[in-house]
């Protein structure tokens, strides 16, 4: 006789993780079956905006249970004129900012879903998946076949389960392709700053440096797909980006590159592809949910995976409930980010935002908030989503900091 579960994930990343720890929390019998093993490094940015921040805390996760983990209190952002300028963070309590290397991050957090109650299967990809009744038949490639009443898509851009059940989109391959590569030994400054560079040749992306709590730096670019430069051509360019006296410079001459550097695409399309299917939701990259314009997913995934947890714990028409409140936590904010996108392309139009970001104390505050998304993008614009003190609450953690 196949087993059953009333809940089965597909994907232990943050997302997948998020929704298997608040259902096993509520009792919910579920299951999460990932084709890696963990800890396993991702290729990632490693930033957490408060958005994410606050949806860790939210889980209960510790930051004394990622090793890597390093608070950061302001950015330096360098404009396409080469003018440099700092930009705090809020200086009261929590955090706004964080770095944490996805191989600390995910091991956490899949961690913290197992403690709760979850069953975890690793090294166990999906092979197979049909509707089945009610529910939906999953084949694993060692668990054998399992029946499930709900399943949880969050298993990544190229899902396997939305090609399975018929939703993929055919010749899609994400809205930013990102470069990355950790660096050690590196200089005082790329030691402890988080430096983002807006690139002439790169706009409408940029290129970072972001410290963390081992003296290390994870260095990269991203760029969007279609614009000036092609993916074929991100290798020569990252070899000219680490060249670049002032990359060089901010990251010492001592610094030296771990590894190899790694490449990854970027789903961002939220509102644009399925959110559901018959028995299934998807999460995270699975459901294109990045920001369009930074290329961030980390707080995303999370509050999908979180959103499709409650929708299930509800229990009335949870696909339905988990399309509805995406896309109101998301879409606006998407559209918002792609009207911005254009114009941030342009040379002259980026120099111009950050010199007015820039003109004043309470300017680089709020942009600072604004960029680490303490609030949504739109949020000026959504007065459904006002509320008191909606630019000026503490961060997340704010009784650890």
């Amino acid at each position: 006789m196949t087993p059953t579960v009333e809940v089965a994930i597909i994907g232990a990343g943050p997302a997948g993780s998020a929704a298997a720890t608040l259902l096993a929390r509520a009792g919910v019998e579920v299951a999460v079956f990932d084709k890696s093993v963990f800890p396993r490094d991702k290729c990632c940015g490693d930033g957490l905006t408060a958005l994410a921040l606050r949806e860790l805390e939210h889980l209960g996760l510790s930051p004394d249970n990622v090793a890597s983990w390093k608070a950061i209190d302001r950015f330096i952002v360098r404009s396409p004129s080469g003018r440099e300028q700092c930009y705090p963070l809020p200086d009261g309590a929590g955090h706004h900012a964080v770095v944490a290397r996805r191989i600390d991050l995910d091991a956490a957090l899949v961690d913290l879903a197992r403690n709760a109650g979850a069953a975890i299967h690793e090294s166990d990809p999906l092979v197979g998946a049909a509707v089945h009744g009610s529910g939906v038949r999953l084949s694993l490639a060692s668990s054998g076949d399992v029946i499930a009443d709900h399943v949880i898509g969050a298993d990544g851009m190229w899902s396997p389960l939305r090609r399975f059940m018929g939703l993929s989109v055919d010749g899609y391959r994400g809205e930013w392709h990102a470069f990355r590569q950790y660096f050690s030994g590196v200089g005082p400054r790329a030691a402890t700053e988080l430096a983002v560079w807006f690139e002439p040749d790169m706009l409408p992306g940029y290129a970072w440096s972001f410290p963390l709590a081992d003296g290390s730096a994870n260095v990269g670019f991203g760029i969007q797909r279609g614009r000036k430069v092609s993916v074929q051509q991100m290798k020569s360019m990252w070899t000219d980006l680490l060249n670049r006296p002032h990359v060089r410079e901010f990251l010492g001459e001592a610094a030296v590159g771990e590894d190899s550097h790694k490449a990854w695409p970027i789903p961002a399309r939220v509102g644009r592809t399925a959110l559901v299917g018959p028995g299934v939701m998807f999460v995270g990259d699975a459901a294109a949910v990045t920001d369009p314009m930074t290329g961030e997913g980390i707080g995303q995934a999370i509050l999908t995976g979180r959103i499709a947890a409650e929708s299930i714990i509800e229990g009335r028409e949870p696909t339905r409930t988990y399309e509805r409140r995406v896309r109101s936590e998301l879409v606006a904010d998407d559209r918002m980010a792609r009207l911005l996108i254009p114009m941030l392309a342009r040379r002259r139009v980026a120099d111009s935002v950050l010199r007015l970001t820039s003109a004043t104390a309470w300017t680089r505050r709020n942009f600072a908030r604004w960029m680490f998304e303490d609030y949504p993008r739109a949020m000026i614009a959504t007065p459904r989503r006002w509320h008191r003190g909606m630019f000026t609450g503490d961060g997340a953690y704010a009784d650890q900091r």
